[in-house]
């Protein structure tokens, strides 16, 4: 069957997250980890499924924006998942203003998703969070925000339950084949309702976040230990009475938080997991925290590594090329099966490897484009997708790549300075970067990649600028 150029399209949009507990984007999913140097997933896992399952471990994990970290944590989840964890992943970007966050933002967000999962167990029923339910009227009264704490529960094959606010609410409903279910004002229910009001308005004002965190911030040993107390610690009492191993929280995206200065000029990474890290580990669950990958190449690493005690894991890209400018076939092989899963998901990879040409003029346009992407899984995508929107037709030409790619070049050129050039001349050159704000820089705008081998970690600069002028000239 000939392949439609617009299901291609779809295919291959780099905006997609896969998600491999769901059978057909598991099909699509490559594992890198034998060609990127490390087995992150499986030490992630093992931290906590075989080293530590009843004591509470914090993690760390980065890598640059868009090199698959998302892919790899819910991987991670659903591995977890299998090993009896109750897990919940949930994206920071959702429930927090990435541009302006503090500890309380982080903590909250966190009480909210755990207390929210919970109520999807129909077993599991925390009677009281007095400490928890007071700092919530506490700051609504601050907020003077009219927050309507009333809930209905929704009970299977019953419908909704009101569970109201107003005196002590208790409902016991008998359900055929689950017996008695309580819906309770002063349970979770009412603490994830509250939590949902009170941060998503705070996300929306700054001024609420503002008066928000006046409140919390002197109260967040208080914060911690009514989340530890009344949410984590009962949480997970109950889950291993259903069988399950424990309570595990993994939070995406915080690796995006931008790298504002704090008015007392701390940059807003720096003060959360550096100056806060210590507040960030106290949580008494398995808890992996993604971060910006600048904090590696800053001079907090070593205070940053002592408040969590544990070294950051980093997903790097997936090779090419070698170091020494060879060819990494294996890495190069895997690229290649990224383009044609999304084509033929149903097929081996040398079922695949038969029906290249009917996406790409020759084999070699496949391998440019694995070149010229430098192994930078979303990057790969968002060049095959504008090649595709470009050509509008398959196979994909020549013509077509280079346009795409000469387009992609020329945006990127207008953003580096001249000192800036020097410094790619050297990462070329030398293959490493060293704490310097230039090269902090260079990293977060994607114009340097980061490799892992067997001698540990080297760089390189982005292949799409090795064609610019300026480059050339040094």
């Amino acid at each position: 069957m000939t392949l439609d150029v617009r299901e291609f399209f779809r295919a291959t949009n780099p905006a997609q997250t896969l998600n491999v507990e769901n059978p057909d984007e598991r099909k699509l999913y490559i594992d890198f980890s034998e060609v990127r140097g490390s087995q992150i997933v499986e030490e992630l896992r093992d931290n906590i499924s075989f080293f530590s399952p009843d004591e509470p471990t914090v993690q760390l994990f980065t890598g640059h924006i868009g090199c698959g970290k998302s892919t790899e944590l819910l991987r991670l989840a659903a591995d977890l998942r299998q090993d009896d964890f109750h897990v919940v992943y949930f994206e920071s970007s959702q429930d927090l203003e990435m541009g302006d966050i503090d500890v309380s933002d982080i903590l909250l967000a966190i009480a909210r998703r755990v207390s929210e999962s919970l109520e999807d167990l129909e077993k599991i029923h925390l009677q009281s969070a007095k400490g928890l339910q007071g700092l919530l009227n506490g700051a609504a009264k601050l907020l003077q925000t009219e927050i309507d704490l009333s809930a209905e529960v929704g009970i299977p094959g019953v419908g909704r339950v009101n569970a109201s606010t107003e005196g002590n609410f208790s409902a016991e409903v008998g359900v055929p084949g689950v017996g008695q279910v309580s819906a309770d004002r002063e349970g979770v229910s009412f603490v994830a309702l509250g939590l949902g009001k009170i941060t998503a308005k705070a996300k929306n004002s700054p001024e609420l976040r503002s008066k928000l965190r006046e409140y919390l911030e002197v109260r967040t040993t208080s914060v911690l230990d009514s989340i530890n107390q009344e949410l984590l610690e009962p949480a997970i009492y109950k889950l291993k009475q259903i069988g399950k191993q424990g309570l595990v929280v993994i939070i995406d995206n915080l690796d995006r938080v931008e790298r504002k200065p704090k008015p007392w000029g701390r940059t807003q990474p720096a003060y959360l997991f550096v100056d806060r890290g210590e507040q960030l580990r106290q949580l008494n669950c398995h808890v992996i925290y993604t971060l910006p990958l600048s904090l590696l190449y800053s001079n907090d690493l070593n205070q940053l590594t002592n408040r969590f005690g544990c070294d950051p894991k980093v997903l790097p890209m997936v090779p090419v090329q070698r170091r020494d400018g060879s060819e990494h076939r294996d890495g190069l092989a895997m690229m290649r099966q990224m383009a044609l899963v999304r084509a033929f998901p149903d097929l081996d990879e040398d079922g695949r490897e038969q029906r290249v040409s009917e996406l790409f003029e020759t084999s070699e346009l496949l391998d440019d484009l694995c070149r010229v992407s430098g192994g930078h899984v979303r990057e790969f995508l968002r060049l095959l997708n504008d090649w595709i929107r470009k050509d509008r037709r398959l196979p994909l030409s020549r013509k077509g790549l280079e346009a795409v790619v000469r387009q992609k070049r020329d945006r990127m050129t207008l953003a580096i300075t001249d000192d800036e050039w020097e410094l790619l001349r050297q990462v070329r050159q030398h293959k490493k970067v060293t704490g310097d704000e230039g090269y902090d820089i260079l990293i977060r705008s994607m114009f340097v990649y980061e490799y892992r081998d067997s001698e540990g970690s080297w760089f390189d600069v982005n292949p799409v600028l090795e064609t610019a002028l300026p480059l050339k000239e040094g």
